[in-house]
């Protein structure tokens, strides 16, 4: 009792201290900032409503930080937006910057019609060929034409969607335009990011955000007002409540005719032109030499982990102008936080999230927008180590030590580096569509953050996952790259879905110093039980009538052994000795995507009826051989 209320005051005092500092941060912002809003005029003739913050001092010209949005920049008025002083804004404000948020084109108060992930449009010929690239350029040279005291030099930053815009911004080209910090950016809606990963459908997801949060319902006029959204749900269980509604055509059903993106996810079920126009690392050779990005994101980003690698890639491979990645060990948008120095169960020790906005964020700006110090020590990468919570540096992403090895699933739940010798082995399970596998072990009525690192022994349990471990490590393994499964797999019917996760498990005696961890019945309080903890490091899914094109699908021949090959994001971590490695296998993780019919059928037309089990071998004998490859580093 006396270490519990000891826990409950140290906490206290936290949050007062944190309480205070955010009265101190913002007591001087309200007496050194005036806030103005314009309505920036479009070279089509639209308007975009922008609130600028401006600092009071006028010893020295000021640069612009802008960031662009489809969320709102309220407040709307005198009032001033708190995000000023609660995220790494305040930084900037300290640094006296020209602080600017602004409604994209057809948003909040913004004029003009809102497309998703509006195109980019490298051969804009007329006023009336737009994009977020124009807008942005439009915007920039309002600002530096309009804004008093300002110093010539503009950067943009944003997460998520603005995250996006932060990249349509780099391409905008303008010459004053000197630095961009996409941070966890939309880039591939179909392939890995929010409402598609390799072609199955991120449904909790994609409906909670179009449809039950009201971001997709129509806007015809400037509002400050939300979306009024009248739909009741069977319960309060995620799980229950998306199986309870069924196959995907009752989820349209539900929303009628007037949430446009929605009709369209279900409208292109395939890679097709329009996912591919969506694909902004199409266009990322059009940055110019000028124009720095410093890509940023988190290895346990349950939205956009997959935009942040694969967008550094891409500019890396295309552009040529001076790209710099930063990963840390972060749920989406964390980085911008008070909170890193733990995720979930997870702990850190230290606050990653301060050292990211104090030794990376504004030394990055600064240097760009102001010629102020030096970031000759930013290396070409810094990517945090979960597993040994460490910071690293490369001069490459991925590391030029690493080494691709592949990690053989072999008989009886074991993995080993030695391929296997015997004949017809294989390991089967049963994937059920009115029994699917949930991602997490918990009741909740809207997604989890923390499933990206959460405890799998829930799953282990289950027959529909098969779990493959290696002996106890007699040293680190650590891993720094892309992940790729390769299985060898026939199935009952004519499609399916695999799902691979990449698991460390913890030695059974393991605790966290100082941890209060309470054994009995009925705890009460105290830490997670860390010993045995099978923590997921990596997970991903892959629709298999996707297996040799995302453009083309194909149905699986009945009981016939193919290969299903595909990608997992990045990895960055120790599997530390003493500890083990564990890969499971599944072929549904509920509700974070769709269930599979396990037909070949359309999955977004077809009927309750069409769902089917399926009989799932994962081979792994001489001849077929299913391995997960694993970026090995020295």
């Amino acid at each position: 009792m006396r270490k519990l209320l000891l826990l409950v005051f140290c906490q206290f005092c936290l949050l007062a201290a944190f309480a205070q500092q955010f009265s101190q941060d913002s007591a001087w912002i309200l007496n050194n900032y005036t806030k103005k809003e314009f309505q920036i005029p479009m070279r089509d003739g639209i308007k975009l409503f922008t609130s600028v913050y401006l600092p009071k001092d006028a010893t020295e010209k000021h640069p612009i930080l802008m960031s662009r949005t489809p969320y709102s920049c309220a407040p709307y008025g005198d009032q001033f937006s708190p995000n000023l002083w609660f995220r790494d804004f305040r930084y900037f404000a300290r640094e006296n910057y020209i602080i600017v948020f602004q409604d994209v084109r057809g948003r909040w108060m913004s004029e003009g019609q809102f497309v998703d992930v509006r195109p980019f449009n490298p051969d804009k010929k007329t006023s009336q060929d737009i994009d977020e690239a124009s807008d942005t350029y439009d915007t920039i040279d309002w600002l530096i034409k309009n804004l008093s005291n300002n110093n010539g030099n503009v950067g943009i930053f944003g997460i998520s969607y603005p995250g996006f815009y932060s990249t349509m911004a780099s391409l905008s080209g303008h010459p004053a335009l000197k630095a961009t910090s996409p941070q966890a950016p939309v880039t591939d809606w179909f392939l890995g990011d929010d409402f598609h990963h390799n072609g199955a459908f991120a449904l909790i997801d994609a409906f909670a955000f179009y449809v039950t949060a009201g971001f997709g319902y129509p806007r015809p006029l400037p509002t400050i007002k939300r979306p009024n959204v009248e739909i009741k749900l069977p319960s309060n269980d995620n799980y229950d409540t998306y199986l309870r509604i069924g196959a995907l055509k009752n989820f349209m059903a539900l929303t009628g005719d007037t949430v446009a993106f929605w009709k369209d996810l279900f409208a292109h079920p395939n890679r097709d032109a329009f996912w591919e126009a969506r694909d902004v690392r199409n266009h990322v050779q059009h940055i110019p030499s000028s124009t720095a990005t410093l890509i940023v994101g988190g290895s346990f980003d349950a939205e956009d982990c997959f935009g942040a690698w694969r967008s550094y890639a891409a500019i890396e491979k295309k552009a040529k102008n001076n790209n710099k990645l930063v990963m840390g060990p972060w749920w989406h948008g964390q980085w911008a936080s008070q909170d890193g120095a733990r995720f979930g169960n997870i702990r850190f020790g230290d606050n990653t999230s301060h050292f990211f906005q104090n030794e990376i964020e504004i030394p990055y700006f600064n240097y760009h927008l102001k010629g102020k110090g030096d970031i000759s020590k930013l290396a070409e990468a810094t990517v945090y180590f979960t597993g040994q919570n460490e910071w690293k540096q490369f001069n490459q992403w991925p590391p030029v030590a690493k080494t691709d090895k592949a990690l053989y699933l072999q008989p009886n739940g074991k993995l080993g580096w030695d391929k296997p010798t015997g004949k017809n082995s294989f390991s089967e399970y049963v994937s059920d569509p009115q029994s699917p596998v949930p991602y997490t072990e918990d009741v909740h009525y809207v997604r989890t953050r923390d499933y990206m690192i959460d405890d799998q022994r829930f799953a282990s349990r289950r027959p529909d996952v098969l779990s493959f471990e290696t002996p106890v490590l007699e040293q680190d393994l650590t891993l720094g790259g892309t992940v790729i499964a390769d299985l060898i797999t026939s199935i009952s019917t004519t499609d399916a879905d695999y799902v691979v996760k990449v698991i460390d498990v913890f030695p059974d005696d393991f605790k966290y110093p100082g941890s209060q961890v309470n054994n009995s019945r009925n705890a009460g309080s105290g830490d997670y039980p860390m010993g045995g903890y099978q923590m997921l490091v990596r997970g991903e899914i892959m629709r298999g009538r996707f297996r040799n094109s995302f453009a083309i699908p194909q149905a699986f021949k009945p009981s016939k052994p193919e290969r299903v090959k595909f990608e997992l994001p990045d990895i960055a971590h120790t599997f530390k000795k003493g500890h083990k490695l564990m890969i499971q296998i599944q072929s549904s993780w509920f509700p974070l995507f769709d269930r599979n019919p396990q037909q070949f059928v359309n999955i977004y037309t077809c009927d309750d009826a069409d769902f089917k089990k399926a009989t799932i071998k994962i081979h792994h004998d001489a001849v077929n051989s299913s391995s997960i490859i694993l970026p090995v580093i020295p």
